[in-house]
């Protein structure tokens, strides 16, 4: 065993998030934000008698929303305040080694206990294992997976969570310095880097139902058919939405970088960069046209400047 695998294995069994309350109650106007969203027609989360009729003294959350009524508030984590010392630890040993991004893999519940409104939820996190390097297709890192805790007021476990992580190193970053990171390229979207190579902006389309898709998949969303092929967007749209981004900042781009959500006139969306514009010019509805980042020989991606004026 490596020094380092020695050093990230030495953290397993310690407390990654000591015991943290939840900053509210388990309360119904969340709970009908929640099923609204996820479509949730079970009436047993907003109706007590509809529950009551299950056998349950009343309406009862969700049981997927245990980790919501956990989670820290956006000003707590924008004071940049880790849950522990450990936590600081451990990222700054696997920072240290260059592995600086993160990707959730896993997340693995079982269920215990019901919550109802008024209930108040905590948690507490700590480390089960740590991987030995992995190379995965995002680059070399390490597995961290974590088992959660949630209990209510009367100390009994509502459930559990073994939620993983994937903390490696970027592929660009294992490359020349300055690329552009790369894409993680699988059968559902080669397709699509590949015609970009050649300036050619293509739309995934159901060869069953014809409805258009991005981004790419195996599957249709209409009609579940497998079977399709491609057609040639126009490179005409306007802009649904955009932001500009200052920080942090990555090799391979340049700043300040407009990232703007593309409605295409085929009616699909895709995200890409703003080019020939000012950062403060670019407006919601913009009409744009297709132009083309030749970032490097083996990657090219649309991108989209203002259209031109048809009395220009």
């Amino acid at each position: 065993m490596s020094e380092f695998l020695t050093t990230l294995k030495a953290f397993e069994g310690q407390v990654l998030t000591p015991t943290t309350w939840g900053p509210d109650e388990v309360n119904t106007p969340m709970i009908r934000h929640w099923v609204e969203t996820m479509g949730d027609t079970n009436p047993i989360h907003l109706d007590d008698e509809a529950a009551r009729a299950t056998g349950r003294d009343g309406a009862v959350a969700p049981a997927l929303m245990a980790q919501v009524w956990t989670m820290r508030t956006f000003t707590d984590k924008m004071a940049n305040n880790d849950p522990s010392q450990v936590w600081t630890d451990l990222i700054a040993t696997l920072d240290g080694e260059g592995f600086t991004s993160v990707v959730a893999t896993d997340s693995d519940f079982e269920f215990h206990v019901e919550l109802r409104p008024g209930d108040r939820v905590s948690l507490t996190e700590v480390i089960e294992d740590v991987s030995e390097e992995k190379k995965t297709g995002l680059g070399v890192g390490h597995f961290v997976t974590t088992l959660k805790t949630y209990c209510n007021g009367d100390g009994e476990v509502v459930a559990t969570q073994r939620w993983r992580t994937l903390r490696f190193k970027p592929k660009a970053a294992e490359g020349p310095k300055g690329l552009r990171p790369r894409p993680a390229l699988n059968a559902d979207n080669a397709f699509w880097f590949e015609a970009a190579k050649e300036h050619r902006l293509v739309i995934q389309r159901c060869t069953n139902c014809g409805v258009l898709r991005h981004p790419t998949g195996p599957m249709c969303g209409a009609c579940q058919s497998l079977d399709w092929d491609t057609v040639d967007a126009s490179g005409r749209g306007t802009v649904y939405s955009f932001v500009v981004n200052h920080h942090p900042q990555i090799p391979g781009f340049e700043y300040p970088l407009v990232v703007v959500t593309i409605e295409l006139e085929e009616g699909t969306r895709l995200i890409a960069n703003m080019t020939g514009v000012a950062p403060g010019d670019v407006e919601i509805d913009m009409p744009v046209e297709l132009d083309w980042i030749d970032a490097d020989p083996d990657l090219t991606l649309p991108a989209f400047r203002p259209a031109a004026r048809e009395d220009s």
